[in-house]
């Protein structure tokens, strides 16, 4: 009988030149299994599940069926590696844990909507921040500003929604010091690897679940913001990975990309058509450019 996998917490370590580059994820192949949906799929692995129909030929009219194979290459580029702590960066929808110097758990999350209706506010915001509180079963406060939007739907409006199966913050939050912002639980697990929230930061039960055991009050976290990540493993292969400029903070991902790899140090061992292809793909996934 085949072993069926859905956690993204199966990581390979490719050892890498400096401690500053760190690849996870592999090459491998998923079995699907009761409930599944392209988009829950991708929230899962943290992939864009129409990689996944790319990859495998896929008709998207047919049903997926208990037990379906798909190949899917999961391979990411850790952003920015630290002692202790959390790094969440926006474009890789990913959330990294730190402990005593080794990556302790990653796993994707869903963030912030670029725009409502031309309104930007509810972004996910970059900074440094430190967690403050943890909380089981937690009541949802509703911001005025959320208010305004059940209003303008014309859905009733809410003020306080109790610990339950409708409350959208889930049985787990972790509240920061960046105001208004949580890591939370979801009960709408396809919005996780999308930016769809209103700001916080959202994760799948089973990830949260964990990440709610391990990390501690006080533990330090920045928001960043790095949508080109470069990379060199031991044997001098470079990996690249691009993701949209979902927010429209950077002027130019080419000139981005050229610059990361020339201050690696790599530029005359890269193939810089792959790199093109790479830019215009956005797949999120680490490639190896090398030549």
């Amino acid at each position: 009988m085949k072993n069926f996998f859905v956690l993204f917490f199966l990581f390979i370590f490719i050892p890498s030149v400096s401690v500053a580059d760190m690849i996870i994820g592999s090459e491998t192949v998923y079995y699907v299994v009761k409930g599944d949906t392209f988009e829950l799929i991708g929230a899962k692995l943290g992939i864009n599940w129409r990689n996944i129909v790319k990859e495998n030929n896929i008709d998207v009219k047919k049903t997926l069926k208990i037990g379906q194979e798909f190949r899917v290459n999961t391979r990411k580029i850790v952003p920015k590696i630290i002692d202790d702590g959390i790094i969440i960066n926006i474009p890789d929808r990913m959330l990294y844990l730190f402990k005593e110097g080794k990556l302790a758990n990653a796993f994707p999350v869903g963030l912030g909507m670029p725009s409502w209706r031309g309104i930007t506010r509810w972004r996910t915001p970059e900074g440094k921040f430190k967690v403050i509180g943890k909380e089981k079963n937690p009541t949802w406060y509703v911001p005025k500003s959320i208010q305004i939007e059940m209003e303008t739907k014309g859905q009733p409006v809410k003020t306080v929604v109790p610990p339950g199966t409708d409350n959208p913050i889930g049985r787990y939050a972790v509240k920061i010091t960046i105001p208004g912002i949580l890591i939370h639980e979801t009960i709408w697990p396809t919005s996780v690897y999308q930016f769809r929230s209103h700001g916080c930061i959202r994760a799948l039960p089973q990830n949260m679940e964990i990440f709610f055991k391990e990390v501690e009050i006080n533990t330090s976290g920045e928001i960043i913001y790095s949508p080109i990540k470069v990379a060199i493993s031991t044997e001098g292969k470079v990996f690249l990975e691009v993701h949209k400029d979902i927010y429209g903070k950077m002027k130019d991902l080419s000139v981005e990309a050229r610059g990361l790899i020339e201050k690696a140090g790599v530029a005359d061992k890269v193939n810089w058509l792959k790199v093109d292809i790479i830019l215009e793909e956005k797949s999120g996934i680490a490639e190896d450019i090398t030549s």
